[in-house]
């Protein structure tokens, strides 16, 4: 199984890059960038000249939901580009709404049964929570337990390209005001890193 392993940054896929994918012929990894624009753009170019089996996204995130504790890794199964649409005063219509498009994407592929993992459902934005009046409006449109700035653009480049998808996440951070120390980055890339690793080991022994 060929395996494509999309981060938006280095940081995020560093114990993988060294533990795993120095050995593994069949594991590629592709650095985006942050943000939507940056991750539809290099997935696109990367997909039209080459083919995988799977393709999973890594990350961290943050988390609307307090149940959630910090350094969890969780499964991404729905994702949605919660900004696209319009504001009409108070309101907001959707760009299905309006007749333009879609907003929400799932995950293709699934998980084997061995990762028992929670499933959950995220929203993909430009600009991160940290304003209570913003997260209260977001949550009462969107029941969505995490946010990142890549997730839904993901799973949109790969149906697009007709390849099979996956999402992985670990959170970092609970979504509220702007609160650095608090924060987990380290403890969600290295519970992160450690579960990859071992799902990627699992996917491509399978199909040796």
């Amino acid at each position: 199984m060929r395996v494509l392993v999309v981060a938006a940054t280095e940081f995020e896929v560093e114990g993988l890059i060294q533990e795993s994918g120095i050995k593994n012929q069949d594991l590629k990894v592709l650095i985006t960038g942050a943000g939507m624009v940056a991750t539809a753009f290099a997935m696109g170019k990367h997909l039209a000249e080459n083919k995988y089996d799977l393709v999973i996204n890594l990350g961290i995130c943050g988390s609307f939901d307090r149940e959630i504790a910090l350094g969890d890794v969780l499964e991404i199964v729905e994702d949605d580009l919660a900004e696209l649409g319009a504001e009409d005063d108070e309101d907001f219509i959707t760009i299905e709404k309006l007749g333009f498009g879609e907003s929400s994407f799932r995950a293709t592929y699934p998980l084997p049964e061995k990762f028992n993992l929670k499933k959950v459902n995220a929203v993909t934005v430009n600009t991160v929570h940290g304003n209570d009046a913003s997260i209260k409006r977001l949550s009462t449109r969107i029941n969505a337990q995490l946010e990142s700035m890549e997730g839904a653009a993901f799973f949109y480049a790969c149906r697009e390209a007709g390849v099979s998808s996956l999402q992985i996440r670990a959170v970092s951070n609970y979504v509220e005001k702007r609160n650095r120390d608090a924060w987990q980055i380290g403890l969600a890339i290295k519970n992160l890193n450690t579960f990859a690793g071992e799902l990627v080991d699992c996917l491509i022994s399978s199909q040796e």
